[in-house]
């Protein structure tokens, strides 16, 4: 009787202590967000660095919060955050956007994919050549990432997102995001195969690269045709919160499947994005709402969690140990691989240069993408360590900030292509 009284107190602490972090958490997420944004910033810089300082306060004689980091209930949390990111991101790049920007902006993001997996790859093999060629893959495939939230942003201030170089770095982006998501499908086939003691042959990895096409292309075929008559049926019953809770069945549902069939979650949460396209929310939600606008209350609490908890898995210790090294040359990788898609446009009249700079970022994706390396394992150990996970979280952190001031000062010293001449 008493041990189990103790064991039910221990639990109601392990809880409250849950409820207190979440507290400090989403404030200090949300103020830390509004400071970088005050600099000129994304706001995921202000989340992941709430992370990281809360992580690494011992280094400075703060409480140890090293628990935080295990923490089940929070990495759930952090698990559904980056699933309702990946929603979002589907539901701002369409289909139709995708087959509109034609060959200029797909050869944009070909190279703009394959270029730094080779320098991520050759990376890990100069600077941790004792390691597996897992992790030399998976580094590469980090690098093929890029977040266009950032470019969006400097482009839209700028009042030039209707320029010809602009609708190519936009639509190549949408393209390197599907892209994105199909390495790091196969990748994680590769991995997963490869801990399960099976040789990934050229038909193995045949069969993940289809397996990951089908499911995409399936999705979309299948969803595209039915999410319109669905939600047509279900904008007639009167409850309160249909489309909400029908959207996000669909989101989590996909995800399901996804898992199911070997790939990612965040591979069916951006195929679920993707499929409502075909909804018209103007039409049936009253006042023209959108479904962003609609879960925007769920994600702006659930996403910061994300980030915080990439944050909090940072271990300075390890970087200054060595992984610096690994950190800058990681950053120089993903710089110079991304400048090479200025070599696929041939558009006369468009800033080549500009194009390239605007593709540098990683941000949020590549974040997704080293919490990945987290959780894929080989033997027990996972394939990214803390050293490279910081290594590349630094990468991260120093190409998003690098964006901003280079595409201010591209946009401000070359006009070429600035004019909307399409």
């Amino acid at each position: 009787m008493i041990s189990a009284a103790l064991g039910a107190g221990a639990v109601h602490t392990g809880q409250a202590m849950v409820l207190l972090t979440l507290a400090a958490v989403l404030v200090g997420a949300k103020l830390l967000g509004e400071l970088v944004q005050r600099a000129g910033q994304p706001a995921v810089l202000g989340e992941l660095l709430l992370g990281i300082v809360l992580g690494n306060a011992v280094l400075v004689g703060g409480p140890d919060l090293s628990s935080l980091a295990r923490s089940e209930t929070f990495a759930v949390l952090a698990e559904l955050g980056v699933i309702l990111l990946l929603f979002h991101v589907g539901l701002e790049s369409t289909p139709r956007e995708m087959m509109a920007v034609g060959g200029r902006a797909t050869a944009v993001a070909v190279l703009g994919v394959v270029t730094p997996m080779i320098l991520g790859f050759g990376v890990g093999e100069l600077l941790r050549p004792q390691e597996s060629w897992m992790l030399h893959a998976f580094l590469g495939a980090m690098l093929s990432a890029t977040s266009v939230g950032i470019t969006a942003r400097v482009l839209k201030d700028a009042d030039a997102v209707r320029t010809p170089f602009a609708r190519i770095i936009l639509g190549a982006a949408v393209i390197d995001d599907v892209l994105g998501l199909l390495v790091l499908a196969v990748i994680s086939g590769i991995i997963t195969a490869a801990a399960s003691g099976t040789a990934p042959s050229a038909g193995a990895l045949a069969a993940i690269i289809l397996k990951a096409a089908v499911f995409l292309v399936g999705a979309l075929a299948i969803g595209s045709f039915l999410s319109p008559r669905l939600f047509r049926t279900a904008l007639a019953l009167r409850t309160k919160g249909i489309v909400q809770a029908l959207s996000l069945s669909l989101c989590f549902f996909l995800s399901y499947l996804a898992q199911v069939a070997g790939l990612a979650p965040i591979v069916g949460a951006f195929a679920a994005g993707l499929v409502l396209e075909g909804v018209p929310f103007g039409e049936l939600l009253p006042d023209g709402e959108s479904i962003e606008h609609l879960l925007l209350p769920l994600s702006s609490v659930l996403v910061p969690i994300f980030f915080v908890h990439m944050g909090l898995m940072v271990n300075l210790r390890e970087l200054a140990g060595g992984s610096v090294v690994l950190a800058l040359a990681l950053t120089v990788a993903a710089v110079l691989g991304k400048q090479t898609c200025a070599l696929a446009v041939v558009t006369r009249g468009v800033d080549r240069l500009a194009v390239g700079l605007g593709m540098i970022p990683r941000g949020e994706v590549g974040l997704i993408f080293a919490g990945m390396g987290l959780t894929l394992k080989v033997d027990g150990v996972a394939v990214l360590g803390p050293g490279e996970f910081a290594a590349v979280v630094a990468m991260v952190m120093l190409t998003t900030l690098l964006t901003p001031p280079l595409l201010r000062w591209r946009l401000g010293n070359e006009p070429v292509g600035l004019a909307d001449t399409a």
